[in-house]
Formats: structure tokens, sequence, C-alpha cells
């Protein structure tokens, strides 16, 4: 039973990576036409998050290959993964935090790039919430139990991105969608830097 748990939690983590990694992309590409405060805090969240679903999935696989890691180097490696991951969201967060209070601009471009993935965002993120969750009440593991965690915060964010994005697409250069935008890049900031601030105390009071 515990060895098609893991089959089904190395899929399920592989699939995360694979949906995960043309977020950053599109929205970076994004950029290049639209100037939304919410889509550049999304692009560094995404990207930020793509770290860390990476480093769990190759985590993962060193944690359940027999005879590959003894168990204080698997913990070394955690932490160590969990203290980058961290220390990077900790550090997009307070910039995106200081960027989304002082950008006066109004005139934020073409949204929509944005705004589509913050939507399959919801979507996808919503579903992997649910899996993650199934898979770690039938077979607990801390790495699977933080990728629950990790995809219910990703789906509130992006409900939250999507709300923000799309105030500027319906309302474009318009005070209320500035400042609708601030409160979506703020959202994400701020989700950012409590996340790594959290993951940083977790990695300190295990070591």
């Amino acid at each position: 039973m515990k060895s098609k748990n893991n089959t089904s939690e190395k899929r399920t983590l592989l699939l995360s990576v694979l949906m995960s990694s043309p977020g950053p992309i599109v929205v970076g590409l994004g950029l290049l036409v639209g100037k939304s405060s919410t889509q550049l805090s999304d692009f560094i969240r995404r990207s930020a998050e793509l770290v860390g679903i990476i480093s769990a999935y190759v985590i993962y696989l060193a944690a359940n290959r027999d005879g590959y890691l003894d168990e204080q180097k698997k913990s070394r490696l955690e932490r160590l993964s969990n203290l980058i991951v961290g220390t990077m969201m900790l550090i997009a967060g307070s910039i995106m935090t200081i960027l989304s209070f002082t950008s006066s601009d109004t005139e934020t471009g073409n949204v929509i790039p944005g705004l589509s993935i913050a939507v399959l965002g919801v979507i996808a993120n919503t579903l992997f919430w649910i899996k993650y969750t199934k898979l770690n009440r039938s077979s607990p593991d801390s790495i699977i139990a933080v990728q629950a965690r990790l995809y219910r915060a990703k789906s509130l964010v992006d409900t939250c991105v999507t709300a923000a994005l799309l105030s500027v697409a319906i309302f474009p250069g318009t005070e209320f969608a500035r400042l609708f935008d601030m409160i979506g890049s703020a959202i994400v900031a701020v989700y950012l830097a409590l996340c790594g601030v959290k993951t940083i105390l977790e990695v300190r009071h295990g070591s």
C-alpha cells in the first residue's frame, strides 16, 4: 500500500513541477506588455514557489530511495532547501511590499496574460490542494503535508490576484484599478514574506 502511495505521490509532485513551470514564463512575458504591480508581484511569487516545488520533488525522491542518503544527510538537505526557499520568499515579499506602496503609475497596460494564468491557477491549485490532502491522509508524509498547505495558500492568493487583475482589465487607467492593483500586490507580497518567515523559523526550531 505504501509503495502504491509513493508512486502516486511522486507522480503528483512531478505533475506539480510540470504545471507550475510555465507560470513564471507566461507572467514574465506578460510584463513586457503590462506594468501591473500585482502582475510583477505574481511573477516573483510564482518563481519563488517553483523553486520550492522543484526542491520538494527532488528531496522526496532522495528521501524515499533506499540507501541513497542516511537520515542525518536527509535532514540536513531538507533544512538547507527550506532555508533557501524561505529566505528567497522573505526577500521577494519585502521588495514587493515596498514596490506595491510606492508605485504611482496608473497605466498598467495589458494584464490579460497574467489574468489568464491566475484564473487557471485557482482551478489547478485547488485540485492539487485536494489531491495532496487526500494523499497525506492516506499515508502521512511531511513533504506531502507541506505541499498541501502550500497549494491551499496558492489557491487563495491566485483568487486575490485574479480579482486584482480583473479590476485592472475592466477599468484600465483608473484610480480604482490602480488602488485595487496595489492592494492585490500587497496581499501577494505579505503572503510571500509571511511564508518566508514561517519557513525560516521552522528550520531554526527544527535544527
